[in-house]
């Protein structure tokens, strides 16, 4: 099931599914009974694009938090919970925009059951699924192992046993730290239902390694159609898994926003500090909200040729620059005022 034919489902006022924008999650990281703490990372989680948030509850100090954190955020707010069904009710009641349960783990269908009831009585929508760690031993047994049959049919009893239940405002997660595996289960699971998707490459690792396994599975997942929201799951700061998430979607065309660099590797040819020139560039173009590609090139020679699909870009070497859009000159200029006169131009865009 492609992403325009999927369920639509709403966490908080964020739509999720049925052709809706792919939207990019993260998870705090703070103890979320710290107001102060969880309120500061979410702001900082908004301010760079970050659509959903997603908190743990681990006691009910962490569920009463709720309600004072989302009145100093903007951005939905999901709980984490793991186990303890009281504490799904208490986020619930605390007024959550979304759960985030493993059935299989909450200790029996009743418990399900009552989470499920709260859902319907707040209409607030769930987070289903089953990792390659959480697969029910039935599956295992019957698949012979944890495989994507065992992942997918392992999370469709899930989905029935909610189904039965008269609820059906879910989203689901399969998520594998193999990445081969993970991409050969979101493509079964969106053959065998409609609901919404949530992607990601679950313990992808410390930052490259993880931003290079997350980067090829999620991207490689939503090439294809599949997948509504996403969370790029690293070892290390939470931001950072909001920029790389972005970053995917932008390589990808599934978000116009903020400014794509495209830049040469440096080579030979390269006669300019060209890499200090993109780092300081980078800083300078987060900052203006236009939706351009903007090309920074090593030398004048290939510059503005390699670069004609860009909006605007820079070239330079042995002493002079160019300004160039789509690939014409429109500007030369000395080297060292290159990039000065870049934001001037993008600016005047």
């Amino acid at each position: 099931m492609k992403r325009e034919d999927t369920k639509r489902i709403y966490v908080g006022n964020v739509a999720v599914g049925n052709g809706a924008r792919v939207t990019v999650q993260s998870m705090t990281n703070t103890d979320t009974k710290d107001v102060e703490s969880t309120v500061k990372q979410i702001k900082e989680f908004e301010s760079i694009g970050c659509d959903i948030s997603r908190s743990a509850i681990n006691d009910l100090e962490d569920a009463k938090a709720i309600p004072i954190i989302k009145s100093m955020t903007n951005i939905p707010f999901i709980a984490d919970i793991q186990f303890h069904h009281k504490l799904a009710l208490a986020a619930i009641e605390n007024g959550c925009d979304c759960i985030r349960i493993n059935p299989g783990n909450i200790g029996g269908i009743d418990r399900v059951k009552e989470i499920v009831d709260c859902c319907k009585h707040h209409k607030i929508s769930m987070r289903i699924g089953v990792n390659s760690g959480s697969i029910n031993q039935k599956f295992i047994d019957k698949y012979h192992g944890v495989n994507v049959d065992s992942i997918c049919y392992s999370c469709l009893d899930q989905i029935r046993m909610i189904e039965d239940m008269g609820f059906d405002d879910i989203k689901l997660s399969l998520k594998s730290s193999n990445v081969n595996m993970s991409i050969k289960a979101y493509e079964k699971m969106s053959e065998l239902c409609n609901y919404p998707l949530h992607v990601g490459i679950t313990e992808a690792g410390p930052s490259t390694k993880g931003i290079i396994k997350s980067s090829v599975g999620i991207g490689s997942i939503l090439s294809k159609g599949i997948g509504d929201t996403i969370r790029v799951s690293l070892t290390g700061d939470p931001k950072e898994e909001i920029i790389v998430g972005r970053q995917i979607l932008m390589s990808l065309g599934l978000l116009n926003e903020g400014i794509e660099i495209i830049s040469c590797p440096t080579c030979a040819r390269t006669k300019i500090d060209l890499i200090s020139i993109v780092n300081e560039a980078e800083k300078k173009l987060d900052k203006i909200d236009k939706h351009i590609k903007v090309a920074i090139m090593g030398c004048v020679v290939n510059g503005p040729g390699e670069a004609k699909e860009a909006d605007i870009g820079i070239a330079g070497g042995n002493g002079v620059g160019l300004i160039f859009k789509k690939g014409e000159i429109v500007r030369k200029v000395k080297e060292e005022e290159l990039l000065d006169v870049l934001i001037e131009e993008i600016e005047r865009l």
